[in-house]
């Protein structure tokens, strides 16, 4: 029988009610700050919300639904992780995950859409934008106009042309839109000056803009053919047509004067019989054509197989010449009987502390052909062509980058020497092992071991080293053979730059192709380089 419970005998107290009361007291002490943090992610998912909208209705403008709908889901998903519990790790890898894509993955993908186009000089736009601008380039001045009274007006930042037809018809339009009639227009004298929601411009404001207004064409109609009106003084507009006429049905443009007829063809301009195109074109798909030209055209495979060949030279003797070198000083400091290593060090690494991009500014000062520092000074007035020669100035890049690469490799083998146990060399010389021995046989293998992951980076980084080559050298000399803008010191990544950036007309789709295949080649081996340095794992 059990005991009978007194007034004063314990209760017994029920494990899981004071759980939840413990539960209850620690949200009630979250309680207080859990407002704070509530309105901090309601603001900020406000204005991430606002600006899916916004870039919703601009790609809705242009029709581009397959954007719109990856920021609905994305933005859509993102609410639903933020306000609702738990989803922890989600919380964190959402931002991640949104850079990743933005940066790295539409990155990668929109060059690789861009590579299988003719994206380029001459080719930037869609067809109807080919076509209007075309027209307008074409357009002079029909000789028997009449003067339409103007008045320049803005709106939101953009100028529109207020007409008063010679029959006294008031209509606005600007670029993009044609004229359209308007009955609540200000006038004065017979003229329009005026329309609500619009800022008429003074003499002053139509002299600091004029440049922009005498460029703009505000088409009659809708019809492009029907022609546009310009102006020469921003109080008078008069009619301007082309000298070619576009047949929708036919897809054909017809020159006037000369009566030549340019089809589409199916390459992104209108083509005349003759092979003669009309530029600006549009931007078509053409599928592998990028890649073939980098191979089939003579003046472009030379040029980029030697690019190509230098490429790896440059990166190989890179990374030898700055690791030998690094280690080498590291073995010297890293000896006991070395005093003062510590200031020693300090000076070693000055290189690589100061941004790469000066001192390659500073280095081609110094071997500037004329007045640098190495002709003047060091070869008492020589002049030596350190950066116009070819061999010379692939010499002046290896030298520079040893200079600002070696103080990296120095660093690196200095914490693997160290890292290495005392015991394993002791132990090589009692059993009479000699200095070389040792280093061949036990530090450099697993040396080795540390920095061969380092090694193959620096690879891939040389490899694609545009600061350096293109602030030394520009890539030059220049190959006036080549079909591309290269030179004797370019490698593929400033290769791909000058296709793209440089010069008077840009290949983005070429450009593009280049560095799909630069991915591939650094991507391969990087494959390859870390396969094998798991041998070396074997040592451990």
């Amino acid at each position: 029988m059990s005991a009978p419970v007194t007034e004063d005998s314990d209760v017994a107290v029920d494990p899981r009610r004071t759980k939840r009361s413990i539960r209850a007291r620690r949200m009630a002490d979250g309680a207080s700050v859990g407002w704070k943090l509530l309105l901090v992610k309601i603001l900020a998912m406000g204005v991430i919300d606002a600006l899916a909208v916004y870039s919703v209705i601009v790609l809705a403008q242009t029709a581009q639904w397959v954007p719109i709908v990856v920021i609905l889901l994305v933005t859509g998903f993102a609410n639903y992780i933020y306000f609702s519990r738990g989803n922890l790790p989600a919380k964190y890898l959402i931002p991640g995950l949104v850079f990743l894509f933005v940066f790295q993955i539409f990155a990668a993908g929109y060059t690789a859409y861009v590579a299988f186009t003719n994206y380029g000089t001459g080719h930037n736009s869609d067809k109807d934008a080919a076509v209007n601008a075309l027209l307008l380039q074409a357009q002079e001045r029909v000789p028997d106009s009449p003067a339409y009274q103007l008045t320049i007006v803005e709106r939101f930042g953009e100028f529109s042309f207020l007409v008063t037809d010679p029959d006294g018809e008031v209509e606005i339009g600007n670029d993009l839109d044609p004229l359209t009639p308007v009955e609540d227009a200000q006038m004065q004298g017979g003229r329009a000056v005026g329309l609500d929601g619009y800022e008429s411009l003074g003499f002053a404001d139509i002299v600091a803009n004029q440049a922009q207004i005498a460029e703009m064409a505000v088409p009659l109609s809708d019809d492009p053919n029907d022609g546009s009106l310009r102006t020469p003084d921003g109080s008078t507009a008069y009619v301007y047509t082309s000298k070619l006429v576009y047949d929708e049905v036919a897809d054909t443009m017809t020159d006037t004067r000369t009566g030549v007829v340019y089809a589409d063809i199916g390459t992104g301009a209108f083509t005349a019989e003759d092979g003669t195109e009309l530029l600006p074109g549009w931007r078509i798909w053409v599928g592998t054509d990028n890649f073939e030209r980098a191979f089939a055209e003579d003046s472009i495979r030379g040029p980029f197989l030697s690019v190509l060949v230098w490429t790896f030279v440059f990166a190989f003797l890179s990374v030898a010449t700055t690791f030998v070198l690094g280690l080498f000083i590291a073995i010297v400091f890293n000896d006991p009987r070395m005093r003062s290593k510590k200031y020693y060090r300090v000076l070693m690494i000055l290189p690589y502390a100061f941004p790469g991009f000066l001192s390659a500014l500073v280095w081609a000062g110094m071997m500037n052909q004329e007045f640098g520092f190495l002709n003047v000074v060091l070869f008492g007035g020589a002049d030596i062509p350190w950066l116009t020669n070819e061999w010379l100035a692939k010499f002046s890049i290896l030298l520079v980058n040893l200079w600002l690469g070696f103080p990296y490799m120095f660093l690196i083998c200095t914490g693997a020497l160290q890292a290495i146990p005392d015991e394993l060399q002791e132990a090589a010389r009692v059993d009479g092992a000699s200095a070389w021995q040792v280093f061949r046989s036990i530090k450099f293998p697993l040396l080795l071991v540390a920095v061969a992951p380092l090694l193959i980076a620096s690879f891939a980084y040389n490899f694609n080293n545009f600061s350096l080559i293109y602030m030394l050298t520009g890539g030059g000399p220049r190959d006036a053979a080549a079909g591309v803008n290269v030179g004797a010191t370019d490698i593929l990544i400033t290769m791909v730059y000058k296709v793209a950036f440089v010069g008077s007309t840009a290949d983005y789709g070429l450009a593009s192709a280049f560095s799909i295949m630069i991915f591939l080649i650094v991507g391969t081996i990087s494959v390859i380089a870390f396969r094998q340095t798991k041998a070396l794992e074997e040592l451990n």
